[in-house]
């Protein structure tokens, strides 16, 4: 039997790792801008089109390099980051594989520009599926230019698994963020399609922060600054008020390299413990610098994750600077009488001399059971029959000049309120009757009671059932937007006045994807310049809520239902827009309300399931009220 274990060729060997290294146009983007970046480059400029899958172009003015150099950078483990086996504990660098370049040109059609500062000319390589089809001196300016075309041109079943426009462009723009605030002193442009998306001068790191989120943020920031033997951390956190349900906001950064650790992301949840809304995540932008000897970051080709020798002294050091910071800008509630800015602090004393002393004047005659003048019946102040006392107040006064605080003609008095006072039973009784009795009474054959604004409940044959009121009316607008969106069937109710929102640029691509069925929802909405929309209309059942904050919430459920459950778009976008349109817990309800609210759930599909899979009716039979009394 002949042999049967061979090489594998260079270009096939190139495709295999392109698999683990290119997985999409963003894994590309990623590659390129961090040799850029090692590259020494003060200005980046990302130009990308048809989302990638066209063209991926990066330009830097970096150090450039030579001929030799850049026909070597297209190998194959070719680098100049490291030399020996050592080198890996002692990396500053954000590449140092050697497999990016060799792995792009595997999957596309490659061109490269590149001249050193000391030359005058170039050089410009095509690269062709990894053979390299042509070299030649060139004129360009001093750094790298890289054009990356038709990525996956050879490869069509890989090409085939890539998302739409809008999901490969998030992705890029996703890279893009991560890559630019690591580096807040160099600057980064992108540009889509012809239309520049991002342009972001050199500044502070909070600054860099709201280039990217919005000018909103400038307001949503605390920083974060501690410095140990083991680690310094510095950064910002969000406040709490601001948290979002999804994680898109959180970035960790060793060494300027992102990286995704849930063990870190946990010690930063917990330093917003009793003060984070349920269910919501924290903004963060936190920088770890640590010595590269301590961390191992050659565990996966895409280098998000990494090893450390110490990880709970660390997780403890950035759970107590999270919490030492938001404590010490008042976002978690706090008693301190020594802090300066106390109003004690602001007061300053007079000298003693200017101290006036107060002086009381009081009258020794004064009686406090007196009656006023004001309060004696009319006649009395007509005619003058009061006596005044001591302290100037009045009483009634009898024959023997005696005083008397009981008016006269008391009797009438009694009778007047004995008259009304059937009235004011009556007038009591009508308050006491709350909203949903009241409501009862007008209701013929349904009788339904609302316990603590939350539950709804109603008698039956066998006992009484409860219908949570927020899970059924999600489960109601559910079913009606999914069918609306299968129909194209929503109704808009147009704004008065219409209201500009803008966004960052991975929501406004999440929405321009989104776009067609959002509108078969109802909304009508139109785009209005760089990542701005105008909201002109919203759903006519939703007129209650806001236009900024029903859209935002509804970008943040889909993003959330997106990476936790995996829907279909459709199914995502219904199950978002009910849970943020539902009636919440806690609101009261009338009898009308409660009647047509029940009628609609019985009336869906699925009226016993919430969206969330748990029940959304309870019932309790006669036999298991009288078992509780029995015991």
């Amino acid at each position: 039997m002949s042999d049967i274990i061979q090489l594998l060729p260079d270009s096939v060997a190139n495709q295999i790792a392109a698999g683990e290294v290119v997985q999409r146009p963003a894994s590309a983007v990623k590659e390129l801008i961090e040799n850029a970046i090692d590259a020494g480059a003060d200005k980046i400029q990302l130009i990308v089109k048809d989302a990638g899958k066209a063209l991926i172009q990066v330009i830097d003015n970096g150090c450039g390099m030579s001929g030799t150099d850049a026909r070597m950078c297209f190998e194959r483990h070719a680098t100049s980051k490291i030399k020996k086996a050592e080198d890996l504990f002692a990396i500053r660098t954000m590449g140092f594989r050697g497999e990016a370049m060799a792995s792009i040109a595997a999957v596309a059609q490659v061109e490269l520009k590149t001249r050193r500062h000391e030359d005058e000319l170039g050089s410009q390589i095509f690269v062709d599926g990894s053979e390299v089809i042509k070299q030649e001196p060139c004129s360009t300016a001093a750094g790298t230019s890289v054009c990356v075309k038709n990525l996956f041109y050879n490869i069509p079943a890989r090409r085939n698994f890539l998302k739409s426009n809008p999901v490969e462009m998030r992705h890029i723009i996703d890279e893009f963020q991560r890559v630019a605030l690591a580096h807040p002193e160099i600057f980064f442009s992108l540009h889509h399609d012809g239309q520049e998306v991002y342009h972001l001068p050199a500044s502070a790191l909070k600054q860099r922060i709201v280039h990217l989120f919005g000018n909103n943020y400038n307001q949503r920031l605390v920083p974060v600054e501690e410095d140990t033997t083991i680690i310094n951390l510095r950064g910002f956190v969000g406040k709490p008020e601001f948290a979002k349900r999804t994680r898109g906001e959180q970035f960790f950064f060793v060494n300027n390299r992102f990286i995704k650790d849930p063990y870190l992301n946990h010690a930063v949840l917990t330093a917003f413990e009793e003060i984070l809304p349920e269910d919501t995540y924290p903004l963060y932008v936190l920088f770890i610098d640590i010595d590269p000897a301590k961390i191992d970051i050659n565990v996966h080709p895409t280098k998000t994750e990494i090893k450390y020798q110490d990880e709970k002294a660390i997780y403890a050091i950035i759970r107590s600077a999270v919490k030492r910071s938001l404590g010490r800008y008042n976002i978690t509630p706090s008693l301190d009488f020594d802090q300066e800015n106390s109003i004690g602090h602001l007061i300053t004393p007079k000298p003693f001399e200017e101290i006036i002393a107060p002086s009381i004047a009081f009258n020794p005659d004064f009686n406090p059971f007196a009656k006023t003048d004001r309060e004696l019946p009319f006649e009395k102040q007509q005619t003058g029959s009061s006596s005044y006392g001591g302290g100037g107040g009045s009483a009634y006064s009898d024959r023997g000049g005696r005083t008397n605080p009981i008016p006269q003609n008391w009797e009438k008095l009694y009778e007047i309120a004995k008259r009304d006072e059937p009235v004011q039973a009556q007038l009591h009784a009508e308050e006491s009757v709350s909203v949903n009795e009241q409501d009862i009474a007008k209701s013929s054959d349904k009788q339904f009671f609302q316990v603590h604004n939350r539950f709804i409940m109603s008698q039956i044959k066998s006992g009484f059932m409860l219908i949570d009121q927020q899970a059924a009316h999600e489960r109601i607008l559910y079913e009606r937007f999914l069918h609306q969106l299968q129909n194209h069937a929503g109704v808009s109710q147009q704004s008065l006045f219409p209201q500009s929102l803008t966004l960052n640029g991975a929501d406004f691509e999440l929405l321009r994807e989104l776009m067609p069925d959002i509108r078969a929802l109802g909304f009508d909405i139109r785009e209005f310049g760089k990542n701005t929309v105008v909201v002109e209309g919203i759903p006519a059942d939703l007129n209650n809520v806001g236009e900024h904050e029903l859209l935002e919430h509804l970008l943040e459920g889909f993003k959330n239902n997106q990476s936790i459950l995996k829907l279909d778009k459709r199914d995502n976008l219904a199950r978002s827009l009910a849970r943020n349109a539902a009636t919440k817990a806690g609101t009261r309800l009338s009898s009308e309300e409660m009647n047509q609210l029940t009628d609609q759930l019985f009336a869906c599909q699925m009226p016993n399931v919430a969206l969330n899979g748990k029940p959304v009716i309870s019932t309790f039979t006669l036999n298991e009220l009288l078992e509780r009394f029995e015991k």
